[in-house]
C-alpha cells in the first residue's frame, strides 16, 4: 500500500503557539470563569493555578510526544505507538466527543455575545447564526492551514487586547472592593465541601488550558517539530497563565464571585464585571473579544478534530475517505467536512452547560492517556523527567472524577460504546497494520 500524504511544513514557533493561544483563550477565559468562580467562590483564583499546574504537567509531555512522533493525530497517534491500539482508539474517540462538545459551545457562544452586542433576542436566532459561524470557518479551513493561521492570528490579537481592556480598566475597582470580595477565601455553593468545590472548579479551569493540545496536532505542518513543537507549548502556556491569573483576580476582585457566579447563565461573566468600570467602553469591547475568542476557539478545534480524524481514517479506525487529503495535499476535506456536520448537530441542542462540563471529564481522560504514553517514552527520545508525566497522570484522573456523577457516568458509557466500534473495526478486512 503506498504511503499516505503528508500535509506541507509551514509554521513556525510564532504561529504554532499563536494557534495554540488561539485554542486556549476562549470560553474558558469569557464563560467557565464564572462557572467555577459559583462553585468555588474567591478560591476560583486558586483553581486557576491549580488549573495551570496540571496543564503545564501534560503540555511537558504533549511536547515531548510530538517532538518525539511529529504526525497529526496528537495522543491519538502517541497512543499507538506507545501504548497500544485500545489507548490509541480510545484517545482519538474522547478527543472526537470531547472538543466537539466544545465547538459546539463556542459557536453558541458566540451566536449568544453576537446576538446581545447589536440588541437582538437570542430566542430563535441562536441556533442559526451558530450553524452560519460554523460553515463560514469550515469554508476558511478547506481553503489551507495557511490562510487558517493568518485568520487566528487576527482573532489571538484581538480578543488579547479586550482582555488587556478588562484587567487595565477593572484594576481601580478590584484593590477597591478587592479585600471584600476575597473575604472569606473558601465560600464553596452551597451544600459543598471547601475542598471538594474547589478541585471541581479546578477541573472546569483546566479545560479552559486545554487548547495547547493543538500545537501538537500540528506535528506534520511546523517546521522542525522537535524544536518547535516544545518552545510553541511551553510559550502559549506561559503566556495563558498570566493572563488568566490577572484576569481571575480582577474580575473577583471588582465584581465579587456572587456576580460572576450568576452571570455566566445570562451573558459573559466578564462583560457583567466591565459594567461596574468607569471606563464607558469596556463592556462593549469585552463582548468584541468574547466573539472573537469564540471564533478562534472554533476555528483551531475545526483544525485539531479534522487531524484527528484524518489519522484515525489512515488506520481505518474510521472509514478511509477521512484519510485522505484534497489534490494539493494541503487539507483533509472530508475530515474538515464531517468534523462541522458533528459539531453542527451538537449546536442544535443548545445546551452550552452540559457539553461544557462534558468535556471537563473526556478531556482529563485524553491527557490521563496523553501522560501515560509519555511514561513509555525511550530514554533517548525523553525531554523531560518521567515524574512530570507520572504528575500529570495522577492529577489528570483525580480531578476528572470531581465533576458531577452523571457527567462521568454517561462519560464512561461512551468510552465503552467506542471500545465496541474499535474491536468491529478490527476485524473488518484491509485495515492497515499498526505504525
Amino acid at each position: 500500500m503506498s504511503e499516505p500524504q503528508r500535509l506541507h511544513r509551514e509554521l513556525g514557533v510564532f504561529g504554532a503557539a499563536m494557534m495554540g493561544l488561539g485554542s486556549i483563550i476562549g470560553t474558558g477565559v469569557f464563560v467557565s470563569l464564572g462557572v467555577a468562580a459559583g462553585i468555588a467562590g474567591p478560591s476560583v483564583v486558586l483553581a486557576v493555578a491549580i488549573g495551570a499546574v496540571v496543564a503545564t504537567f501534560n503540555g511537558l509531555s504533549s511536547a515531548q510526544l510530538a517532538a518525539s512522533h511529529p504526525v497529526s493525530g496528537g495522543t491519538y497517534e502517541y497512543g499507538y505507538r506507545y501504548l497500544n491500539s485500545w489507548f490509541g482508539f480510545l484517545a482519538g474517540w474522547v478527543f472526537l466527543l470531547a472538543k466537539s462538545g466544545s465547538a459546539a459551545t463556542a459557536a453558541l457562544g458566540f451566536s449568544g455575545y453576537a446576538l446581545h452586542l447589536v440588541g437582538a433576542a437570542a430566542g430563535a436566532h441562536l441556533v442559526p447564526l451558530a450553524l452560519a459561524v460554523i460553515l463560514v470557518l469550515t469554508l476558511v479551513i478547506t481553503a489551507g492551514v495557511r490562510h487558517s493561521s493568518r485568520t487566528n492570528i487576527a482573532i489571538v490579537t484581538i480578543t488579547l487586547a479586550s482582555l488587556a481592556v478588562f484587567v487595565i480598566a477593572g484594576l481601580p475597582s478590584a484593590l477597591e472592593h478587592g479585600a471584600a470580595n476575597f473575604s472569606p477565601f473558601f465560600q464553596p455553593e452551597e451544600g459543598r465541601a471547601p475542598l471538594s468545590a474547589l478541585l471541581h472548579a479546578s477541573a472546569l479551569m483546566f479545560v479552559a488550558y486545554t487548547g495547547y493540545g493543538r500545537i501538537a496536532t500540528l506535528g506534520e505542518e511546523v517546521r522542525d517539530p522537535r524544536s518547535t513543537i516544545p518552545r510553541a507549548i511551553v510559550t502559549a502556556l506561559v503566556a495563558v497563565m498570566l493572563v488568566y491569573l490577572a484576569v481571575a483576580a480582577v474580575g473577583v476582585g471588582s465584581a465579587g464571585t456572587a456576580v460572576l457566579g450568576e452571570a455566566h447563565e445570562r451573558a459573559a461573566p466578564l462583560e457583567v464585571a466591565a459594567r461596574g468600570f468607569e471606563v464607558a467602553l469596556a463592556p462593549t469591547v469585552l463582548a468584541v473579544g468574547a466573539i472573537t475568542a469564540m471564533v478562534g476557539v472554533l476555528l483551531n478545534l475545526l483544525l485539531g478534530l479534522s487531524r484527528v480524524l484524518l489519522a484515525m481514517g489512515r488506520r481505518r479506525d474510521m472509514p478511509a475517505l477521512f484519510g485522505r487529503l484534497d489534490a494539493r495535499g494541503r487539507t483533509p476535506r472530508a475530515a474538515v467536512i464531517a468534523v462541522a456536520i458533528l459539531i453542527a448537530g451538537l449546536a442544535l441542542l443548545g445546551d452550552v452547560r452540559i457539553t461544557w462540563t462534558f468535556s471537563a471529564f473526556t478531556v482529563l481522560v485524553y491527557y490521563a492517556i496523553t501522560n501515560l504514553a509519555a511514561l513509555k517514552l525511550p530514554p533517548g527520545a525523553r525531554i523531560y523527567p518521567r515524574w512530570a508525566a507520572a504528575a500529570g497522570l495522577v492529577s489528570c484522573l483525580a480531578l476528572a472524577f470531581f465533576v458531577e456523577r452523571d457527567i462521568w457516568l454517561v462519560g464512561l458509557g461512551l468510552m465503552a460504546v467506542g471500545l465496541v466500534w474499535h474491536a468491529i473495526a478490527r476485524s473488518l478486512p484491509r485495515r492497515r497494520p499498526d505504525l
